[in-house]
């Protein structure tokens, strides 16, 4: 299914979709869920769906009023299609745009992508300021882009806005 995308009902709900290396952490939960309204987070990787340690760390940390589900690649793609409740506000967090990417692969459309947390490891170059990204990375973000999703840099709701594509060039 690569290269096709379907309207997948979940993204409805999805709020924003975040790149964001530490998951779970304190900007998330005071300045996104606040700007959002969020009432749920969906974090999407392989390596902590298959980690039950992580995944009580995860859920330990959010706020009481947020549910928390920690998804597969597969597992995110078959909820997305199926859909959430038409209350359910959602943060959708990933480590790294290659997992984006992945979705997007199977069929998952994205507007936009939010960076937030990319820190220098690896094979991470600096790429703006304190966000780094592997070739790897930068290739899956241009592939993003060229589907037409929309990449910004953005820490925290209130910072401005700064186009990943204009980086990438």
């Amino acid at each position: 299914m690569i290269g096709a995308t379907m309207h997948a009902a979940g993204m409805d709900n999805v709020l924003l979709t975040r790149v964001d290396d530490r998951l779970v952490h304190g900007q998330v939960m005071t300045s996104w869920q606040k700007a959002t309204g969020a009432n749920k987070f969906m974090v999407v990787d392989d390596e902590v769906a298959a980690n039950d340690l992580m995944k009580t760390v995860l859920k330990g940390v959010v706020p009481s009023n947020v549910k928390l589900g920690v998804f597969t690649v597969q597992k995110a793609v078959d909820r997305l299609v199926k859909g959430f409740k038409p209350t359910d506000k959602v943060i959708m967090l990933v480590k790294t745009p290659l997992t984006v990417l992945k979705l997007s692969d199977a069929g998952i459309d994205f507007d936009s992508l939010n960076i937030g947390g990319m820190g220098i490891s690896g094979s991470r170059k600096t790429f703006y300021q304190n966000i780094a990204c592997s070739d790897e990375e930068g290739d899956a973000m241009r592939k993003l882009i060229d589907r037409g999703c929309k990449i910004t840099i953005q820490i925290v709701a209130d910072d401005p806005k700064k186009d990943v594509a204009e980086l990438l060039k």
